[in-house]
């Protein structure tokens, strides 16, 4: 009995034990090839904010911004990395979570949105108080709730650690670590991230694989008379701040907090609709589970804020009235938002 019992625990442990094993974090090959990549402009999109004339994007560049996102070195206590809380099947957004977990499972109070056509942002942030896209991954590299570190510990733990020294003389033409390069090629990464391949945009272009349904083509209609003054297009978003009835009273103040402007009070940005089917939950907390729970809100959740938005409140009635059916259409049309080459395009996955 004993020795059968002593079986059974061996193979418990070895049963436990390959599990870790298979779950452990998988470690960054650093010896990738290097893409022959190139920034484009979607013939359907405007032109970029952002200028690459400081930080053009090379293929050793993007490899190491590409590497570096998803390097835990990164955080104070080398458990987590950009990719975390951006992860390449949510559209870059963190898929399931209200708010992410940062480094010793400490919880956000924002919800991270999907990272992609950042080089078109003119700001970032919830309440866009970062104006370059070079140092907007400052903010979770130092954020105590992120990863709780800071740019010359993370450039000299780099310089350490050998394939690094190699991997920015390829780069940047010099072995040296530094915080800006760090910052380069990550933007260079990021910026990369273009998502302009969806069937709305194939429907937009007249290319293969963008006819819409009869139900697509209804809600498409319904959304540039209900949704489009501030989700518009191509980007999906006027890039705008808003206040969208929420809360009568907000615990976050958004963009009020960073501008001190009575105006701004409970505003957030408008967040792009595009890739909206993978990066739930919803709004700037996560409240909202689904998009019928979005949908819901508009209809009949909107509160009456006092900085409440204009488009939130004509003649007398808040929020935007929209049947059942209709909010179903919307819906429909929302998911040919979804870029499904960019999630699925190895260039942009764990190297």
């Amino acid at each position: 009995m004993k020795f059968k019992i002593l079986v059974i625990a061996l193979v418990l442990n070895l049963v436990i034990g390959i599990t870790a094993y298979e779950l452990r974090p998988s470690k960054i090959n650093y010896y990738i090839t290097a893409e022959n990549i190139y920034f484009t402009v979607p013939a359907n999109f405007p032109k970029p904010f952002y200028s690459f004339r400081n930080n053009p994007i090379t293929p050793a560049g993007f490899k190491l911004g590409r590497i570096l996102f998803y390097d835990p070195v990164l955080s104070l206590d080398e458990s987590i990395s950009c990719a975390n809380c951006h992860q390449p099947i949510a559209a870059f957004a963190d898929f399931g979570h209200p708010v992410s977990a940062g480094i010793k499972h400490c919880a956000g109070t924002r919800n991270a949105p999907g990272l992609f056509n950042l080089a078109w942002n003119n700001s970032m942030m919830w309440d866009g108080r970062i104006k370059d896209l070079k140092i907007s991954p400052i903010n979770a590299i130092t954020n105590p709730c992120e990863m709780a570190n800071e740019l010359n510990n993370i450039a000299s733990r780099l310089q350490a650690i050998p394939p690094y020294p190699m991997l920015f003389r390829a780069a940047f033409g010099k072995p040296e670590v530094t915080p800006a390069n760090v910052l380069n090629a990550l933007t260079q990464f990021m910026a990369m991230i273009v998502s302009a391949n969806s069937k709305y945009d194939k429907y937009i272009r007249k290319e293969p694989g963008g006819n819409f349904t009869i139900e697509e083509k209804q809600g498409y209609l319904l959304f540039r008379q209900k949704c489009s003054g501030c989700h518009t297009e191509p980007l999906f978003t006027d890039q705008s701040y808003r206040n969208n009835g929420l809360d009568v009273h907000s615990h976050d103040h958004g963009r009020y907090n960073s501008t001190h402007d009575t105006n701004d009070i409970d505003k957030f940005r408008v967040p792009s609709l595009r890739n909206i089917e993978l990066t739930a939950p919803y709004m700037h907390d996560g409240r909202f589970a689904t998009l019928a729970d979005v949908m819901n809100h508009y209809n009949t959740g909107v509160m009456a804020n006092a900085h409440l938005d204009i488009h939130l409140q004509q003649n007398g009635v808040r929020g935007i009235p929209l049947s059942v059916d209709d909010q179903n259409k919307i819906i429909s049309f929302l998911k040919t938002l979804t870029d499904k080459e960019l999630v699925n395009d190895p260039r942009f996955q764990k190297p």
